[in-house]
């Protein structure tokens, strides 16, 4: 059966094809030099190749957030992206020869515009929303979430499309994720880092 872990491992070997030795570490001035297919992360300096085609479902719950959010956003400083779209989670200074996360999220929200530039964002988001699915929980879950707080990300998003449910990790006045608030699809969110914005979940799931 030709399945999604097998579409996942054919999408790591093509990245082992164009970013060579996996054992080594890479930066962002290497990632620059691959072909944008397929899309990869790197990930404290490893290249992690980014799940096939998204499934319908996602793209609808991307569409809907990033109406929901756009639409609340005119007229302010902050601006929305859905992926494909570099963070390069790193120090304005950083030189490309020394960033060694370059991730794509779902959505992102940055409220800096010194963040940025032609390439994306160079620094953390203050917002970020991943839609999860089976082949990219442990990216979500447990590097992309200790990276997001590393680097101060104030606010994440996982969006579980088949559960329906949604989990908010905040950032707190120590500089790490508290426990999750855990939203099943009857409730409404109310976004940490603006003071009235709610998210519908019902427009999102379509119930």
């Amino acid at each position: 059966m030709y399945n999604t872990t097998t579409k996942y491992r054919e999408r790591v070997a093509a990245v082992s094809k164009f970013a060579g030795d996996l054992s080594k570490t890479y930066t962002y001035k290497d990632y620059q030099t691959w072909p944008d297919t397929p899309q990869m992360e790197l990930i404290e300096g490893v290249p992690h190749a980014m799940t096939p085609a998204p499934s319908r479902l996602h793209q609808k719950i991307v569409v809907e957030l990033i109406r929901q959010i756009s639409t609340y956003l005119q007229g302010k400083e902050c601006e929305v992206y859905p992926a494909p779209f570099d963070v390069r989670l790193a120090e304005p200074d950083t030189s490309d020869e020394a960033v060694y996360n370059v991730v794509q999220p779902d959505i992102s929200v940055i409220c800096d515009p010194a963040k940025l530039d032609d390439k994306g964002c160079k620094g953390a988001p203050d917002l970020v929303m991943e839609i999860v699915s089976p082949s990219t929980v442990t990216i979500d879950y447990i590097k992309k979430l200790s990276l997001y707080e590393r680097y101060s990300v104030r606010e994440y998003w996982t969006i579980h499309p088949i559960d329906k449910i949604i989990m908010v990790y905040k950032l707190t006045e120590q500089g790490s994720y508290g426990r999750p608030d855990t939203y099943p699809i009857e409730d409404n969110i109310q976004v940490g880092i603006f003071d009235d914005l709610t998210i519908s979940l019902a427009a999102i799931f379509k119930i």
